[in-house]
C-alpha cells in the first residue's frame, strides 16, 4: 500500500467547491425546504449518519492510497474528515443565508422555527454536499 497522501489547505479548497457545485440546486429547491418542514429531530439524525457515512466511505474506504490512522487528527478524528464534515454542512448554510432561502422558503414562522426547519433543510442539502466535496478531495 502507498503511504497516505498528507492533508494541505489546497484540500479544502477543493472540498469547498466540490461542496458548493453540489449543494447548490438543493438550496433553492422549494422541496427540500417542504420536507425540512415535515422532518423530525430522528429524521435529522438519520440524514446526518447518512452524511458521515458517505463522507467516511468516500475518502477512506473508496480510495485505498488513503489511511486513516496515518492522517492528522483532531481529537483523534483524521483532520480531512472533519474538513469534510464543516465543509460539507458549512456550504449549505452559507448558500441557504446568502441566497435568503429561509426567508423566501418559510414564510409563516417565527424566527425560531424558521432557524430549526433552516437546520434540517441543512441536513438535506449536506448528503449531496458531500458527495461533491469527497469526490472533488479525492479526484484533484
Amino acid at each position: 500500500m502507498g503511504r497516505a497522501p498528507r492533508y494541505k489547505l489546497a484540500d479544502t479548497a477543493q472540498q469547498v467547491v466540490g461542496g458548493f457545485l453540489l449543494a447548490g440546486p438543493f438550496v433553492v429547491t422549494e422541496e427540500v425546504w417542504t420536507l425540512a418542514e415535515n422532518m423530525t429531530w430522528w429524521h435529522v439524525a438519520a440524514t446526518v449518519a447518512v452524511v458521515f457515512a458517505i463522507g467516511y466511505g468516500a475518502l477512506y474506504e473508496a480510495d485505498d492510497d488513503r489511511d486513516p490512522d496515518r492522517e492528522a487528527e483532531v481529537a483523534g478524528i483524521p483532520l480531512r474528515f472533519v474538513s469534510l464534515m464543516l465543509v460539507s454542512y458549512g456550504s449549505v448554510a452559507v448558500l441557504a443565508l446568502t441566497l435568503t432561502a429561509p426567508s423566501t422558503f418559510v414564510e409563516n414562522a417565527t424566527t425560531f422555527e424558521r432557524a430549526q426547519i433552516t437546520a434540517r433543510a441543512v441536513s438535506v442539502g449536506a448528503i449531496f454536499s458531500v458527495v461533491g466535496a469527497a469526490t472533488a478531495d479525492s479526484v484533484f
